[in-house]
């Protein structure tokens, strides 16, 4: 049973998507399995109907369905796209990169105004919350540690320094 089901789905196989034999030569490979004529000609049968649901690309040579095929074209859908349906991806692509494009370049007009070189935490270190760059922590209010500077000189003054050592500037 089983060596007739494996030379049945190999021959279905080859007919369908594989080398392209004929239904004749996938039959006469069952026909040799001597099971009787009548599973050989229902197995003959069932490849016939499968056959009328397929096109074969004269172009890539692939099996496709009746979805997958450009009756217009007598080609599959891969060699012959449809051309409403590229219009309408290439329309919303376009639509896309025009908006992406758009939107940067507001970022890039709100970017003028953020000062890059300030550093800022970005996760609490109390609660693990993310923080976007403020002083405080807004989930636990926790004071997140930011460089102070001299209100002199503006130099980076170091944690807990009562004077600025740059200037001297009492903090």
């Amino acid at each position: 049973m089983a060596g007739w089901l494996s030379r049945g789905v190999n021959a279905a196989w080859s007919l369908v998507g594989g080398a392209g034999r004929g239904v004749s030569d996938a039959a006469d490979g069952l026909a040799g399995a001597s099971f009787g004529t009548q599973r050989d000609a229902a197995f003959t049968r069932a490849i016939s109907n499968a056959q009328g649901h397929f096109n074969r690309c004269p172009r890539c040579t692939a099996y496709v369905c009746s979805r997958c095929w450009n009756p217009g074209q007598g080609l599959c859908l891969h060699c012959s796209p449809d051309t409403a349906a590229e219009a309408q991806a290439a329309q919303q692509r376009g639509l896309n990169d025009s908006v992406t494009q758009r939107a940067y370049a507001a970022g890039q007009q709100q970017g003028g105004s953020y000062d890059a070189t300030t550093p800022r935490q970005l996760v609490c270190p109390h609660c693990r919350a993310e923080t976007r760059g403020g002083a405080f922590c807004p989930e636990c209010g926790h004071q997140l540690a930011q460089t102070v500077s001299c209100s002199s000189c503006h130099q980076a003054l170091p944690d807990g320094a009562a004077f600025c050592p740059a200037c001297g500037t009492r903090r």
